[in-house]
């Protein structure tokens, strides 16, 4: 059975509903509203939304028709006839239940995904991109790395493995992306009971928040209960001014350096030390990692903090 990526139907939307709120913003007489839009900033995080997107094809060549489909045949011959799991069940169909199992087992490993895109720093090199503006707005949902193409899909491949179809897997990770877009917009607030189970914009905000209580929090993608069960959800507190960004950003509006700034910083921590076993960290330990302790990650300030505190 043949799928589309929803995706295909929501670039046209994504770019419409970007005007909608930047014409929106200008309009609205509060200062914050005023600055939501930076048109230097929207023009760098559109370059790079065009470029995944233009990548977008690759991605579905290596994920669906090579990755997936790889992975679901090995794991999912067709036996006497009918495609059975080597663990001797009948691999899954199109039932209505089994979307919403696959949905959910794609909110599971994008989770995952998301929260080792900023634990691991070679992954983080990656995913920093989309962190980089110190605006948060629909422009922002766009501004994407080129380079996850060639890690995700490895995230994700245990679904076909244990039998779902690889188009629908396809089609899941489209709605997903689809939600995630809609998520960075300052002008949705709390939604009540909503908020109990399911990643929304507030929550977002303190994803792209570089305040230190915010920071590392709420990796989910349509829901939050991955983020309660694993100790990596925070609600919005409407008190705290946020400030969106990195610590360490780019200060360029440069796609090109806001692309790679990340991996010459690796490169150049890398070479702080003669020991390997330093280099490898400084590559794939979490973020701010150091071997002389000048520069601690966001575990580590919080351990030291907490020690800090009932010293007191």
């Amino acid at each position: 059975m043949d799928f589309t990526n929803p995706l295909v139907y929501g670039v046209p939307c994504f770019l419409g509903l970007i005007l909608l709120e930047l014409s929106y913003s200008k309009h609205r007489k509060e200062e914050r509203s005023q600055k939501l839009y930076n048109w230097k900033d929207l023009a760098a995080s559109l370059t790079m939304g065009i470029g995944s997107a233009v990548l977008a094809p690759l991605t579905k060549t290596i994920a669906a028709i090579v990755l997936f489909n790889y992975v679901y045949e090995i794991f999912n011959p067709i036996v006497d006839g009918v495609r059975t799991n080597i663990m001797g069940y009948e691999s899954f169909g199109y039932a209505w239940y089994i979307w919403i199992i696959c949905q959910l087992l794609d909110d599971f490993s994008y989770y995952w995904f998301h929260r080792q895109n900023h634990n691991v720093r070679f992954l983080w090199a990656a995913h920093i991109v989309h962190h980089s503006s110190d605006n948060f707005n629909l422009g922002t949902a766009v501004r994407n790395g080129w380079f996850t193409i060639l890690y995700k899909p490895f995230f994700y491949m245990w679904i076909v493995a244990i039998g779902f179809p690889p188009e629908m897997l396809v089609v899941c990770l489209g709605i997903e992306a689809l939600w995630q877009f809609q998520l960075h917009s300052v002008y949705i607030p709390k939604m009540g009971i909503i908020e109990k189970f399911m990643n929304t914009h507030t929550m977002h905000q303190v994803h792209h928040a570089q305040n230190f209580e915010y920071m590392d929090k709420n990796h989910g993608g349509f829901l939050n209960i991955f983020d309660k069960i694993f100790g990596t959800w925070k609600e919005l507190d409407e008190n705290i001014e946020i400030k969106y960004g990195v610590t360490h950003a780019p200060n360029s509006y440069n796609p090109l350096v806001i692309l790679t700034h990340e991996y010459k910083d690796i490169w150049n921590d890398m070479k702080k030390s003669k020991n390997w076993y330093h280099k490898f960290m400084y590559a794939f330990a979490a973020p701010g990692w150091s071997h002389d302790g000048s520069s601690l990650t966001i575990k580590q300030q919080r351990k030291l903090l907490k020690k800090q505190n009932l010293k007191i």
